[in-house]
């Protein structure tokens, strides 16, 4: 964990932060404009990891080479560990400095597969990105795309560069959503062995070796959301 970092140690490339990637500097360049400032830009970079990269939490890779934003940004698809990195990594790419944070949350969005796999309704280490705006650091959390909110009656979490956007609290009927249970704290990078080990710890069964139909699979996610919201 970092304590209070400058803010141009949150620049340079990083491990899974590869923001001088090719097809990274590209999309970032595409999206962003010099005129427009980082508040604008960042804005901009947040809208796009949330809803063009599909939030799917049965992508849980034990690779480290899996969590490479630019690896995320090819498959299309992740969870909000490494939606979170990519957003950084884009962010960086554009001059703004940025870091990621973790916390363990109590959340509701979730399909009774992945409910019978991790037996559990805590989420270790959900991730967000923190962006130095306008001589301070903001929270995003990139995570839910829109479509997948709206199946879940749940409000898109907005993100206005100005504010912190850190977790939907609240569903759209006033339903508790999304709890904080413990602050990890945020770094220069993900801390990919620790992460590991604390989900194995509390997931075992989706760190199995052998193959059942209650471990989710990566293809899964949108049948099992659709089945999900219907009942």
């Amino acid at each position: 964990m970092i304590d209070f970092p400058h803010p141009e140690e949150c620049l340079a490339p990083s491990r899974f932060i590869d923001s001088a990637h090719p097809s990274i500097t590209t999309l970032a360049t595409s999206l962003t404009a010099s005129s427009a400032g980082d508040v604008a830009n960042a804005v901009s970079l947040y809208y796009w990891v949330r809803d063009q990269v599909r939030y799917n939490p049965y992508r849980v890779e034990k690779t480290p080479e899996a969590y490479l934003a630019s690896a995320t940004l090819t498959v299309g698809e992740g969870w909000c560990v490494p939606k979170a990195l990519l957003l950084a990594a884009l962010c960086r790419a554009q001059g703004i400095p940025a870091r990621v944070g973790y916390a363990d949350v109590r959340n509701h969005l979730s399909t009774e597969r992945l409910r019978q796999s991790m037996q559990t309704d805590v989420f270790y280490y959900h991730g967000y990105t923190s962006l130095f705006l306008e001589g301070r650091w903001v929270k995003a959390t990139p995570a839910f795309n829109i479509e997948l909110c709206e199946k879940f009656a749940l409000r898109p979490l907005e993100f206005n560069g100005l504010e912190d956007s850190l977790y939907h609290e609240f569903d759209v009927a006033g339903n508790r959503h999304m709890e904080y249970l413990n602050d990890r704290g945020e770094y220069l990078d993900l801390p990919f062995d620790d992460m590991m080990t604390t989900m194995q710890t509390h997931y075992p069964s989706l760190f199995a070796d052998t193959a059942s139909e209650n471990i989710p699979q990566a293809g899964d996610w949108a049948t099992d959301v659709e089945l999900e919201t219907e009942r």
